[in-house]
């Protein structure tokens, strides 16, 4: 089958592998659609951050926010739950393969079944099958962050970059009973997208005499946010962060970083700042997709921008991420400036 195996920074290649056998506790799944992440970005620009110590190091087959459906399952696997032809997620835990191939052998109890809701596409004469369903795993990251926060009904919160995950922050947060929601971010569509999902102000960070902290907190009062997720993993994000929380609130940061941040210690302990991180998630699916299924989060599709082919992968998919223009003809390499979500279907 074909894959996408990453050999080292820059070095990603399509390459045929042997297709993976079921195991007897294990559902093989054919990938329909794998999202680009921005740790993919990451890999590929900088390296590889952390593996599973049962990882190989290399080559890996790259992607973990899949969406498929199961073509085949293992003896011993609970068919009540899982059976041939269902659609469904994979919680991406395990160095098991990755979905930016046609196929893939997942332990059972780390797939999914995807709501009815989401399984049938309202584009059915474009032949895409549970696409949004890739952005489940995308949407446990922040489901998780939100319960690290520690947030609570009514608290006011504060989002620094409107990326995929910054954007399913906004939802995310409101499912939580967040009363407001700001997004910090300079690139003017993902601000539109930031107002689509529910933020109630929205602030350019680098427009002239903008200063978001400040703004944040004359709007609250003069008190600060409540919660404020770092999605962008920034000096300058980092440092707006720990001045619009109010004293005893809560930043979380959900971004991967390339370097070494400085850390305003002061800011954190005079006013005694809650700081946690956010890394993935943590047997979360069920009780997420539970609100799926519940229409919480209806309209996911607006934040899919392009449907791409493994060949497409670099040139289309993560050079497009990391280095197209904007609306106003800015290059941003980073700031996922024109493109949200990328998504490759490895099928075709």
């Amino acid at each position: 089958m074909r894959a996408i195996c990453y050999h080292g920074p820059g070095d990603v290649r399509l390459e045929e592998i042997p297709e993976p056998q079921v195991g007897a506790q294990q559902v093989k799944i054919k990938v329909a659609w794998n999202g680009i992440c921005g740790s993919d970005l990451h890999y590929y620009s900088h390296g590889l951050v952390k593996l599973p110590q049962e990882a190989t190091l290399s080559p890996v087959v790259m992607g973990h926010e899949m969406s498929g459906t199961i073509v085949e399952v293992g003896p011993e696997v609970n068919t009540s739950r899982l059976r041939v032809g269902l659609n469904v997620v994979v919680y991406g835990k395990d160095a098991c393969g990755g979905g930016l191939a046609e196929y893939i052998s997942v332990d059972e109890d780390l797939v999914h079944v995807l709501p009815d809701g989401i399984t049938r596409s309202q584009r059915p004469s474009m032949c895409y099958v549970v696409d949004v369903g890739a952005l489940m795993e995308p949407l446990a990251v922040m489901w998780h962050a939100a319960k690290q926060s520690n947030m609570q009904a009514g608290d006011k919160v504060l989002i620094l970059g409107a990326g995929p995950i910054g954007l399913l922050a906004a939802r995310v947060v409101r499912v939580f009973g967040a009363s407001w929601i700001a997004v910090s971010e300079p690139a003017l569509k993902r601000r539109q997208l930031a107002t689509l999902h529910g933020a109630d102000v929205v602030y350019d960070p680098t427009a002239p005499g903008v200063d978001v902290a400040a703004a944040v907190r004359e709007a609250t009062g003069g008190h600060g946010a409540d919660v404020v997720f770092d999605c962008a993993g920034h000096q300058d994000t980092l440092d707006t962060a720990l001045h619009a929380v109010r004293p005893r609130g809560s930043v979380v940061n959900v971004a991967a970083w390339v370097g070494k941040p400085v850390l305003d210690i002061d800011a954190v302990t005079h006013r005694e700042v809650r700081f946690t991180g956010a890394l993935a998630y943590n047997r979360v699916h069920g009780e997420m997709l539970e609100a799926v299924a519940a229409g919480k989060f209806d309209g996911l599709e607006n934040l899919i921008t392009r449907r791409i082919t493994l060949e497409e992968l670099v040139e289309k998919g993560i050079k497009a991420l990391m280095y197209e223009k904007d609306e106003q003809g800015c290059r941003k390499a980073n700031v996922f400036a024109a493109a949200v979500k990328i998504l490759v279907r490895p099928d075709l």
